[in-house]
């Protein structure tokens, strides 16, 4: 399943790009994208887990960055 979520409070290209190496080490995740640019999340993972993912993709957003939010 993929779905883009808007973030909030993100605030360099850098903490960006470790954030999208940290969430494609996921479990079940398939690919993730995060754009400092526009500001989005761009998530594809299993199914049949997809809240379970997002909640871990929320936690490690949070340790990298504890500002930026993930609106769901």
């Amino acid at each position: 399943m993929k779905k883009k979520f808007k973030l909030q409070d993100l605030d360099c290209a850098n903490c960006a790009a470790k954030m999208e190496e940290a969430i494609k080490k996921i479990p079940g995740v398939n690919d993730a994208s995060v754009s400092f640019m526009t500001q989005k999340l761009m998530l594809d993972a299993a199914d049949d887990r997809f809240d379970e993912i997002l909640k871990q993709v929320q936690d490690t957003c949070a340790k990298v960055e504890p500002d930026c939010k993930i609106l769901v």
